[in-house]
């Protein structure tokens, strides 16, 4: 499922390797697209209102208000103040992990061993709570701003006795999803391993990161009209801008 974008031409492209992260504003109006290049990437997300970042993503408001654990093309990720900070406008994965959050650097060593920096350099073992943070520092954000992330590329589900279950393979290489922001919003990421992948080796998978500036709001329509809750939501968010 996916929304047919007017576009122009890309606004911009790079490369976040493998343990890589950035953070960057989305300005209303363009649209993100985020590319699983080899197969299997994970990319840790954190969201939040650009202009005043107190407000951020709220993912048991985003499920509930959904009625569904499953996110994918025609879903909003919604604020902690009822308003759309992405539409996921286009997916080919078809899954996306709102559960799990990241590892820490204890965690990481504890699954992976050391790989620690004076033996390794640039090739150490980094771990997503301290690449998140890495990243809100630069936006005067710290520890008690890490909140909740979403896990693009990885399925996880539940079963009936209420036990998490990972799914390896979810993502195929040239996977895809598009975030389209109907706000500014303060993107923060990182491509790390997800926390239940049971491959023992430490080995991140690169993602492509592309911009694009959308010509005419109608890529919201399958977000806007999925949910009545959706469309109140994108209602809260246009009014910041009368």
């Amino acid at each position: 499922m996916s929304a047919s974008p007017s576009l122009l031409a890309s606004l911009y492209e790079e490369t976040v390797p493998g343990g890589g992260h950035t953070s960057f504003v989305l300005k209303r109006g363009q649209l993100l697209r985020i590319t699983d290049l080899e197969g299997g990437a994970n990319v840790s997300l954190l969201l939040l209102n650009a202009v005043e970042k107190s407000e951020r993503l709220n993912l048991p408001d985003t499920l509930k208000g959904q009625h569904t654990a499953k996110l994918t093309a025609g879903h909003c990720l919604y604020s902690d103040m009822g308003r759309v900070l992405a539409a996921i406008t286009a997916d080919t994965c078809g899954w996306h992990d709102s559960f799990a959050g990241v590892l820490n650097a204890e965690e990481t060593a504890e699954k992976y061993g050391s790989g620690r920096y004076q033996e390794l350099r640039n090739g150490f073992f980094r771990n997503g709570m301290d690449n998140l943070l890495v990243e809100m520092g630069k936006w005067n954000l710290n520890l008690q701003d890490l909140l909740m992330t979403l896990n693009l590329f990885s399925k996880v589900s539940v079963d009936a006795d209420g036990t998490f279950q990972f799914h390896p393979g979810n993502s195929q290489a040239g996977d895809y999803v598009e975030l389209y922001a109907p706000m500014d919003t303060l993107v923060v990421l990182t491509a790390l391993q997800h926390p239940m992948d049971p491959n023992p080796h430490y080995a991140p998978k690169p993602v492509q990161l592309s911009w694009s500036k959308v010509e005419s709001d109608g890529i919201s329509v399958l977000c806007r009209t999925s949910r009545p809750e959706n469309g109140r939501a994108f209602h809260n968010t246009e009014r910041q801008y009368l």
